[in-house]
């Protein structure tokens, strides 16, 4: 007799590796630069709607996202039979790979990217290639592009991308999916798309209305700082938005979340000017990198990266015996949040350590 076994690709998942909370240093305030959370609390009015949504915590929650629907599809200008809510838009990775490949079918996306893409990929028995970013962390799109084959059902474009930080132009973006036949589906992954700030940004809405085979997935987790409440949704021709919702969890989105969701919307003034503020953080940091002898790759979303190799985990460990946590991925770099400004000073100290 043998004990039950999971399926090989199961045991092939690799493990997701979540930002760790700063140790205490006496004397010092921690600060946690690891995940890529908002610093503020929630934006007016929220607090006070998922208090409310809780008090209902007996009832189970609307299943179709009947109202965070429509306050999506207000705010987008989009039908509600486009879109498709999930547990962040981690969540919609899985969905698409369940909906839309078959084992041993490809998936192909940059590396390095979002970590969560190989391990969504590995758990639907699916294939993942993985295309290089270039060196200064960008999308290689031509190489990605020549990277699909008959077994090809998804790609990936993560923008701005998940740790490296560049972003993809809509120029680019355009002649990429140009290439791309059209019963692949091709997710546009804009977690961050709030902090960017370039030319010739990627309008992910226009984008998606020209194309059967375009899928924008966002989550409320990064700018809208509903990081732990777990909301996130995909735009997308009707056809396959059906299917993702299809393959949704059950009651996934609970009650709070999508009310705390509705409220955020309802917040647009107030995101606005944190999301400003944000940036103006970013800014201030890569210019205090710079002076200290740092050439960063272009940060668009809420975090700065540091090509560092093989010095990423003594980076790490240097940041945390000053108290702050940041998220090193050996081998490659470090990927350091743009969080409260007063943890800073102590950044730039322990990089000008490691500048190049």
């Amino acid at each position: 007799m043998t004990s039950p076994q999971p399926r090989p690709n199961v045991l092939a998942i690799p493990a997701y590796v979540a930002g760790k909370p700063p140790v205490a240093r006496p004397g010092l305030t921690s600060y946690k630069l690891s995940s890529n959370e908002n610093p503020y609390p929630p934006l007016p009015g929220v607090l006070e709607a998922a208090t409310e949504a809780a008090a209902q915590m007996n009832r189970y929650p609307d299943m179709g996202s009947t109202a965070l629907y429509a306050a999506l599809g207000e705010a987008m200008g989009v039908p509600v039979e486009d879109l498709a809510a999930a547990t962040g838009s981690v969540g919609l990775i899985y969905q698409l790979v369940n909906a839309f490949c078959e084992p041993g079918d490809e998936v192909v996306y940059a590396w390095r990217s979002f970590e969560a893409y190989p391990i969504a990929v590995t758990a639907g028995g699916a294939t993942s290639v993985q295309v290089p970013v270039t060196a200064d962390g960008r999308h290689d799109l031509d190489a990605m592009a020549a990277a699909v084959t008959e077994r090809t059902k998804v790609v990936i474009v993560c923008t701005p991308n998940n740790p490296t930080g560049p972003a993809v132009t809509q120029t680019d973006l355009d002649a990429f999916i140009a290439k791309i036949p059209t019963h692949v589906v091709v997710v546009v992954d804009e977690a961050y798309l709030e902090f960017v700030r370039m030319d010739d940004a990627i309008d992910g809405i226009a984008t998606y209305r020209r194309h059967d085979n375009v899928v924008l997935t966002r989550t409320f987790s990064k700018a809208y700082g509903l990081a732990g409440f777990r909301v996130g949704y995909a735009v997308a021709p009707a056809p396959l938005a059906a299917a993702l919702r299809a393959v949704s969890l059950p009651f996934g989105v609970s009650h709070v979340a999508q009310a705390a969701a509705i409220a955020s919307l309802a917040a647009q003034d107030e995101l606005l000017a944190r999301v400003e503020d944000l940036v103006a953080r970013r800014a201030d940091l890569v210019a205090r990198l710079r002076e200290v002898g740092w050439e960063l790759p272009d940060a668009q979303g809420n975090f700065v990266w540091f090509p560092l190799g093989d010095r990423a985990l003594d980076f790490a460990a240097a940041c945390g015996e000053v108290g702050i946590s940041v998220r090193p991925f050996a081998g490659d770099g470090v990927r350091v949040s743009i969080g409260e400004a007063e943890a800073f000073e102590r950044v730039v100290e322990v990089a000008a350590r490691f500048a190049p």
